[in-house]
């Protein structure tokens, strides 16, 4: 049985477990607890971040990579062009990018928010959203040619972008434009996305409080 050890990040690899109908099991993760008491997931990753995965004797960490390994390992399922696809090289570049160039700025820009004692924005949180906003212009020209990241089909690419797209936006980084919120709209329309936040209930439960704030 895979399991998969917390949300977070860790939806994305929900997500694409539920597009590519593999059975598994989430384990939660509190890490606002001491999450080196929980022994059982410090024995998976001693750094005590999440997501973790454990199938069999392979364990990970890094949301990408396991991404990366379910599906050479499992089978692509359309989910990943082939390396001679000539959507292959988008498809590896958008993948990466919702980590890399996405999800990571946007995590900087969090965690650096506030003000400094003189009143001036904060250096950090401002290098944070400024790096987001470069790397999704590279996702606004992509949408502008293409329904999808990797071209006309919904790849596991997606899974990677949308994600930092809904973080970013539930996080208050960036506000999403017409292109993006309608590519969310595509992406997040799916039976496995759904089935996913169904799963994620954390996940849900605050993507629900940010709607709710947002509407009031």
């Amino acid at each position: 049985m895979i399991t998969v050890y917390g949300e977070g990040r860790g939806f994305r690899v929900v997500w694409l477990l539920e597009e590519m109908g593999l059975a598994y099991q989430l384990r939660p993760v509190d890490l606002l607890a001491d999450v080196q008491q929980d022994k059982e997931f410090i024995a998976v990753n001693p750094a005590g971040y999440i997501p973790a995965l454990q199938d069999g004797e392979v364990v990970m960490v890094e949301s990408v990579a396991i991404m990366e390994y379910l599906l050479a390992r499992y089978g692509a399922l359309g989910l990943a062009p082939a390396a001679q696809d000539p959507d292959f090289a988008a498809y590896l570049q958008f993948l990466h990018l919702g980590e890399a160039g996405l999800a990571l700025p946007a995590y900087i820009g969090v965690v650096s928010g506030g003000r400094v004692a003189a009143g001036e924005p904060n250096a950090g949180a401002q290098v944070g959203r400024e790096i987001f906003e470069s790397r999704l212009g590279l996702v606004r020209r992509q949408l502008a040619r293409h329904p999808y990241l990797a071209g006309a089909a919904f790849t596991a690419a997606d899974i990677s972008v949308t994600y930092a797209l809904e973080f970013a936006s539930r996080t208050g980084v960036c506000a999403l434009q017409e292109p993006e919120l309608a590519y969310v709209a595509r992406t997040t329309g799916r039976a496995g996305y759904v089935r996913a936040m169904q799963v994620c209930s954390g996940t849900r439960a605050w993507a629900e409080r940010v709607a709710a704030a947002q509407a009031g």
